[in-house]
């Protein structure tokens, strides 16, 4: 296996193609070309790439791929799941593929290990649980990479977002405002963290950090960094947190969160605080006030006992901006909300909601209508928006 996988693919296959010839010549089973082209196919699948979801990783209509166990797998295509005809041999056969992926990225997945975030030559994200945690089998999930970056006019092509929710993002991108994205599993946070990030000038010095690296940064300088899980001895673990109270010693102009989990929120608010304007990340929340809360909850998690009146002016004062994206029923992504975070007033820290998404019910089709509705307030934001000499853009699409 080592020396064939040192071969290139068409060396491979064809040198495959002549063994498997002579095996069915020996066991007199007759092939028609395109069976026997498949089966070679298939080796070389299971040889170098990823067995049997090699054809689905190749499928530009699949946005996630997730294996329960060796006799289920399901794609989602279009914000709908469904299941597909892939199999794998049995159990053995997935754990082979799943060390196969985390051997790519030095990580191992075993009784020790059963739980583990990897990624793919391409970028797409892996998570892989296995037994005894998963009982049904090994377990492997994949949000593909895509392979064209999405940006804010497309999104507005395909009504994930209004014309004029589309300009007021750019210009919030622009002004160097800190953004958080909130939203559910699959919704499209990344996607839209990945869009904001093309307004960053490319003068910038960009630091990421995620625990799977996945982000498609444009930028010549982006520096990125990823989260280490410990070694066999527990030992040599870095956290999220352990890398975002290291950013602001490389000299960041943006500093770029995968996700907010858990005590790391502090680090980042401190960071946003101290000069690093134009930070984004993303957490998951269903609204935006929602968001608020999940951040003050994930501050207490860093084991720092402040007031909680303490931690919420540290978000008010940290934070400009929360966007809310949902996968709603009809599979279409949309932006349900851009909410500017004002101050402190009292106890309460005080929003104001520039655009919110309006349901109005469904076409024949099962697609869902709607409007993205503006709140017609000046945005908070303005004074910013004039020193980069764009407050008048601004103001004519709120």
């Amino acid at each position: 296996m080592s020396a064939a996988s040192q071969l290139p693919r068409g060396e491979l296959a064809q040198q495959i193609s002549d063994v498997v010839s002579e095996i069915l010549g020996e066991e007199r089973i007759r092939l028609n070309a395109l069976e026997h082209r498949d089966l070679v196919t298939m080796l070389v699948n299971d040889m170098l790439g990823l067995g049997p979801l090699e054809p689905l990783l190749a499928d530009a209509t699949i946005n996630d791929i997730m294996v329960n166990g060796a006799n289920q797998v399901y794609v989602e295509r279009a914000g709908k799941l469904e299941l597909t005809q892939v199999r794998f041999r049995d159990d053995a056969h997935v754990m082979n593929i799943a060390t196969r992926i985390v051997t790519f990225v030095g990580r191992r997945v075993d009784e020790s290990t059963p739980l583990v975030d990897a990624r793919l030559p391409d970028g797409s994200r892996v998570n892989i649980i296995i037994p005894p945690l998963a009982i049904d089998g090994p377990s492997i999930s994949i949000r593909k990479f895509s392979k064209k970056s999405i940006t804010f006019d497309i999104m507005a092509r395909q009504s994930n977002i209004s014309p004029a929710m589309a300009t007021v993002l750019k210009i919030a991108s622009r002004s160097r405002l800190n953004i958080l994205i909130s939203g559910g599993t699959g919704s499209g946070k990344t996607t839209l963290l990945n869009a904001l990030s093309q307004l960053i000038d490319h003068g910038e010095r960009i630091v990421t950090i995620e625990d799977a690296a996945e982000l498609q940064l444009q930028q010549p300088h982006v520096v990125r960094l990823e989260t280490r899980p410990p070694n066999l001895e527990g030992h040599g673990e870095i956290t999220m947190r352990d890398l975002v109270k290291n950013a602001p010693r490389m000299r960041p102009d943006r500093i770029i969160l995968g996700e907010v989990r858990a005590g790391e929120a502090l680090d980042m608010l401190q960071a946003m605080n101290t000069g690093h304007e134009g930070s984004m990340g993303t957490i998951h929340a269903n609204r935006p006030r929602e968001a608020l809360t999940r951040l003050e909850n994930m501050v207490g998690m860093a084991g720092i006992n402040l007031p909680s009146r303490a931690v919420r002016t540290q978000i008010a004062d940290a934070l400009d901006m929360i966007v809310q994206i949902a996968r709603m029923r009809d599979g279409v992504r949309r932006i349900t909300s851009v909410t500017e975070v004002l101050e402190m007033e009292g106890d309460v820290i005080i929003t104001q909601e520039l655009f919110n998404y309006e349901f109005e019910g469904e076409d024949s089709a099962g697609r869902l209508k709607g409007h993205f509705r503006s709140s017609g307030v000046r945005p908070h934001f303005t004074p910013k928006a004039e020193y980069f000499a764009l407050d008048r853009p601004l103001l004519e699409a709120v």
